[in-house]
This record gives structure tokens, sequence and C-alpha cells, in this order.
């Protein structure tokens, strides 16, 4: 029988259906009305699942968007959401509904879950992977296992800090790298400069439209500015990569999530801070990579928890 893959954020609710092997038989995303408060989210993923698998799941994997109970599926600190989901018994919740085992985990730890069962983890032992979206998340793989720590929360490698001083982030705290090279970080400091005028290529390139806007379209431009300002976003990334490697010297470092899409024009300049700077052991044994299992990643994250029964 099959397995699901649920990812809830805060904007958008993907679900999947999949076998234990990846393959993925079909798959869906609505808007996820997190106004409408939890019972409702909880409804429409039950409802989704029902509807792309009429004969039933045997497990379901569930990625949220914060801090998770794992034993008792609850979720703990949905900070991105309404109410932020305190105590709300996600995984019991779905199980009266759907008649199987549910299990919950971090939506960057279950996207690395899949790296593992899925793309670089098959044939590498210890590796880094860093989400590159909205916000910047990951997990870390020492040993062929996914490392969670207490509530799951091992991973947060967008909310390292940066710079000692910088900006106030969500968080609480202030610098975390996410601040500076993340989707929004980029994305934001863009439309400023082509309201400037300073990004001239990448203007025509939207046709004036700055709602066509995409990390991969600012990879194509050829404007000084823009230039630069990707080149300080993979600055702050080497930085955030560096301290991972020098603390855990992984195998690998890998890059997915929505900048990922930016390919070499991420890659290399990262490359080249990093050999800057990693000095304690030869910068040359750290691989860089972009995620093998790409978009896919939370869907296969959720098939590969849900076929581990939780077990991580």
């Amino acid at each position: 029988m099959a397995l699901a893959s649920i990812d809830l954020g805060g904007t958008n609710l993907a679900v999947a259906i999949g076998l234990p092997d990846g393959q993925i038989l079909a798959s869906t995303q609505v808007p996820t009305r997190a106004d409408l408060g939890p019972a409702a989210v909880l409804g429409t993923m039950a409802r989704l699942v029902r509807e792309l698998a009429p004969q039933g799941v045997e497990a379901v994997g569930v990625g949220v968007p914060g801090l998770c109970d794992l034993e008792r599926g609850e979720t703990l600190f949905l900070p991105n959401l309404p109410t932020q989901w305190r105590g709300i018994p996600l995984a019991a919740t779905l199980e009266d509904a759907l008649g199987c085992g549910v299990y919950l985990l971090n939506d960057a730890r279950m996207a690395t879950l899949g790296e593992l069962d899925f793309g670089h983890g098959r044939h590498v032992r210890d590796f880094a992977f860093f989400t590159l979206g909205t916000g910047i998340g990951g997990g870390l793989v020492i040993d062929g296992r996914l490392r969670l720590g207490r509530f799951g929360a091992a991973g947060e490698f967008g909310h390292q800090t940066v710079e000692p001083d910088g900006l106030p982030c969500g968080c609480g705290s202030r610098g975390c790298l996410e601040l500076y090279a993340s989707a929004p970080a980029l994305l934001g400091e863009a439309v400023r400069l082509l309201r400037m005028g300073q990004a001239p290529d990448l203007f025509a390139r939207l046709g004036g439209d700055l709602n066509l806007l995409t990390p991969a379209l600012l990879a194509l431009s050829h404007d000084p500015a823009i230039s630069l300002l990707l080149d300080r976003a993979a600055r702050y990334l080497a930085i955030g990569a560096a301290n991972v490697a020098l603390a855990f010297h992984p195998d690998l470092v890998v890059f997915g999530g929505g900048l990922a899409r930016m390919g070499d024009r991420l890659l290399l300049p990262v490359r080249a801070e990093l050999d800057r700077r990693v000095k304690m052991f030869p910068a040359s044994s750290l691989r860089l990579d972009l995620s093998q299992t790409g978009p896919h990643a939370p869907a296969l994250g959720g098939i590969a928890l849900a076929r581990r029964r939780g077990v991580i």
C-alpha cells in the first residue's frame, strides 16, 4: 500500500502519495489557509490524502515549520502560523481521520531525510543539508543518521549568527544567516536596486514587471549591482557552511530549496569563499553540491518518514 507525505507551509499545503522506493504516484498543493485555524487545516490535510489515495495509506509523514514533540506527535511552536499551533495533537487527529500511523518532523529535517534516503545519502555517510528558500533551514547527517537533538531542532543553520550586531531576526536573535542569504533577503534587495534604476538588464528581463522576479532570473542578470548582491549573499552562506564544516567536517555540503536553482552562480562563489575560510583541514576535502532530490526533497522526506514509521 502507498504512503503519504504532507508538507505544512505558511502559504501552501503540499500532499504527495508515493511508494516505499520513492516513486511519487500523485501530488497536489493548495493554499494552507492557516487563518482558519488548526482544525480546518488538519481537515484539509485528511481530505487531500483521501482524495489522492481513496484506497487508504499505510502511514503518513508530516513536515511542520517549527518545533514539535516527536514522541507525542504534537506541534509545539510554529512561529509563522496564526496561534503558533502550541500543543496541537496533529498526529492523533490525523490518525483518527485516516486510520493509520502519522509521524511528525520539522520540515527542513524532513527534506534532509529525503536527501538521506533518496539522494546524496545513498553514497555518503556524513553531510550537511542547507534548505535555501523563504528561510534557511537544514539538517545534519552523521554516520548515516539524521541528528535531531531535542524537539528535532538540530540543524537550524539559518539561525547561526553571521553578523554579531546585525539585523534583528524573527527568532529573537540578531544577525542570523537567513537575514542575509534567504530568498526574501535577495529578492527584497533586488527590488530596491530595480526601483533605483541600478539593474537595467534585470528590469528588461522582467519586462518591467517586478512581480515576475525569481532567484533564477537574478542568476541570469548581467547587472554589476545584482552580481555584487549575489556575491555578498554567497559570502554569508559560505560563512555558515564553514562554521558547520569546521564543527562537524562532513564529507559533503548540499544546497537545496528555491535558491539552489541558481546552480553554479551560487556554488562557485561559495566554493571560493570556503577555500579562503577553512584552514584547519584541506578545504578540498569538503565537497559542495546541489540536492539530488531537488524540489521533491520535502515530498520524498515525508515518504521516508512514513516508511520508517518515524524511526530516524
